[in-house]
C-alpha cells in the first residue's frame, strides 16, 4: 500500500502488519512439535523396556516424580484409552487439555492479530508449584496407590 506525501509528491511505504498465516506460523510449529512428539510415544511403547530412560528419581529412591507415567499416559491418551491415561498420570492428562485449551486460544487471537497475553502472576505459579507438590507427595502416600503409574 503506498500513500503519496503532500509536501514532496514521492510515494511512501505504509507498513501493512504481518498477515494472517505469518501469525498463525509460530502456533502450527508448535502444534507440528506436540503432535509428532505424541505420535512418536503414540508409536513407541514405552511399555516396553528398552526405549526410553528410566525416572532417575524413582531409580535411586523408589520415589514417584510428578512426571512418572507421563509417557505411558500419553501413549493411552494417543490410543484413546483415557482412563488407563488418567491412571498413569493424572496430572499429565490435565496438562494434555491444559496445553489444548491455550493453544486453541492462541490459535484464535493470533488469527484476529491479537497477541497472546498469558502471564501467570505469583498466585498462579504458587498454586501450580503447590499443586504439583501435593500431587508428587500424594502419590507417594500409602493411600495414594491408585495415583502410581
Amino acid at each position: 500500500m503506498q500513500d503519496v506525501n503532500a509536501e514532496s509528491q514521492i510515494p511512501t511505504r505504509t507498513p501493512a502488519g504481518p498477515t494472517a498465516m505469518s501469525r498463525l506460523a509460530v502456533p502450527a510449529g508448535i502444534l507440528a512439535a506436540v503432535a509428532g512428539a505424541f505420535a512418536y510415544v503414540g508409536t513407541v511403547d514405552p511399555n516396553q523396556p528398552g526405549h526410553y530412560p528410566a525416572c532417575p528419581l524413582y531409580q535411586v529412591t523408589g520415589i514417584y516424580c510428578p512426571g512418572c507415567g507421563g509417557l505411558r499416559s500419553a501413549h493411552s491418551f494417543v490410543h484413546g484409552d483415557f482412563l488407563a491415561a488418567l491412571q498413569d498420570n493424572a496430572l499429565a492428562v490435565v496438562g494434555y487439555l491444559g496445553f489444548a485449551v491455550l493453544w486453541t486460544v492462541w490459535v484464535v487471537r493470533a488469527a484476529r492479530g491479537r497477541p497472546l497475553r498469558f502471564e501467570p502472576g505469583p498466585v498462579h505459579l504458587w498454586t501450580l508449584g503447590t499443586l504439583l507438590l501435593v500431587f508428587t507427595v500424594v502419590r507417594n502416600l500409602p493411600f495414594g496407590g491408585w495415583l502410581h503409574p
